[in-house]
This record gives C-alpha cells, structure tokens and sequence, in this order.
C-alpha cells in the first residue's frame, strides 16, 4: 500500500516529515522491512538529516542558496532554475530501514520534506515493504 500526505509549505525550507512517515509504518504492523519516502515535485526534494537544531535546516538553505543562487543567465521560461537545480542535490527520494516495527532513524536523524519554489500544496508518498 502507498500512503499519500498532502502538506502546505512555506515559501523555502525543511519540513520534518518523521511523525507522519511514523504514521504509515504504524498502519503496517510490519516488524522488518524498509520504507521508501518519495516526493514527486521537481522543485522539492527528501532528505534524512539532524532534527535536534532547527538551526541545521537553516543552514543547509543558506548553504544550497549560496551554493545555487538565482542568476539572470538562466533560461528556464518559469525562473525557478535555482530551485530545480536544489532539488536535484537534495533528491527525490530517501529509504529507511524498518526493525522491530521502528525507523532504524539514528539519535538525532529526522526525515525533512524540502521546499525551494513555494508556498505550495504539496504532496510525498510513503511506501512500506515487508522484508
């Protein structure tokens, strides 16, 4: 089964998906296996990274703006170029494996939902698999 969640996002930034992405497993009562967590966006990407400091998600956009600034050069008709070349970096997709019915997440490891392009109603789709 895939689960579909819909959020509404601010205009750039890291949404911590983890309790959601709980959610679905916890629907499963599967004890072994991996979850996949995909974003279908070409201007938003997923991401498995520290959820202790909120500071940390700041400074990976501040990061990924001045590593993929705007630039007038770009010719993408829409002006998001900046925002499509962050979410190819950041990818599409992350895979956690799933033991004794827990994320195997580490200490301080969240699963972020990342927005370059919004505010937007977006949408990430989780799936289980026993294994």
């Amino acid at each position: 089964m895939i689960y579909t969640f819909n959020l509404q996002t601010p205009n750039e930034g890291f949404i911590d998906i983890t309790n959601k992405v709980k959610e679905a497993l916890e629907k499963n009562l599967i004890a072994e296996g991996i979850c996949i967590i995909y974003c279908p966006h070409t201007t938003a990407g997923i991401t498995i990274n520290e959820n202790a400091d909120p500071d940390v998600t700041k400074d990976l956009i501040f990061a990924l703006k001045d590593i993929f600034p705007d630039k007038k050069e770009f010719v993408h008709m829409e002006g998001n170029s900046a925002a499509h070349l962050k979410a190819s970096m950041i990818g599409s997709s992350a895979t956690v494996i799933i033991s004794e019915g827990n994320l195997l997440l580490g200490t301080w490891q969240g699963i972020y939902f990342c927005e370059f392009d919004g505010p937007r109603s977006r949408k990430f789709f989780v799936k289980i698999i026993k294994g």
